[in-house]
């Protein structure tokens, strides 16, 4: 399995590639600004992007969806519940942003579906909290957990459609359940792994 990742936009969101080393079928995790630079990082790995998929609907984690799908022609996935923010931009943070509006999503994905790209299986988790819509995205060992959990931290809650009575019960019964080695790449900040965060962070105590 191929990972990579690039940090962009003001907010310094990060940005993934994973791909199936085998095939080099791959999809895009929330490219979020930086088109250009974010379709570089993909000729140069030569992978062959099947999907675009956000973990939920902000614009740091959205503002590239429309200029990388119209260069790649490949169909931008949202969790269900996170699809009317992409035309909000109160609830999706697109007023403070260049955008008036976001791209809207070709479909949308549900708790416990799975996705095949190339030999790989992406297993989708539905963990709302930060927002109703958020979700995380499980290959194997590895974990892409969007602003639901980071390391040393959890997403904010205080923004519109978060819920702090809902992001703690996704993180410690669908994350913290998973094996303890699973490498975490958040959506912003730096990777940890899930045993890590059950043994420091402080807000999973």
């Amino acid at each position: 399995m191929l990972i990579k990742g690039m940090e962009v936009g003001s907010f310094a969101a990060n940005c993934y590639m994973l791909a199936c080393e085998e095939t080099r079928e791959g999809v895009l995790i929330d490219p979020g600004a930086e088109a250009a630079q974010i379709l570089a990082m993909v000729k140069e790995a030569n992978v062959n992007i099947t999907y675009i998929i956000n973990t939920h609907g902000h614009f740091d984690h959205t503002g590239a969806n429309e200029d990388v799908r119209k260069a790649l022609g490949v169909p931008l996935l949202i969790h269900e519940a996170d699809g009317e923010l992409y035309s909000n931009p109160t609830e999706s943070l697109t007023i403070f942003s260049r955008h008036e509006t976001l791209a809207q999503a070709d479909r949308f994905l549900q708790d416990g579906q799975q996705l095949h790209v190339g030999k790989l299986t992406v297993t989708v988790i539905a963990t709302p909290g930060h927002t109703k819509g958020s979700i995380c995205l499980q290959v194997e060992d590895s974990l892409f957990s969007g602003d639901t959990l980071f390391a040393g931290s959890i997403g904010r809650t205080d923004l519109p459609g978060g819920s702090f009575d809902e992001i703690i019960p996704s993180i410690m019964e669908k994350l913290l359940t998973l094996p303890s080695h699973t490498v975490v790449y958040p959506g912003h900040g730096p990777q940890t792994t899930i045993g890590e965060e059950i043994e420091h962070n402080p807000f999973l105590r």
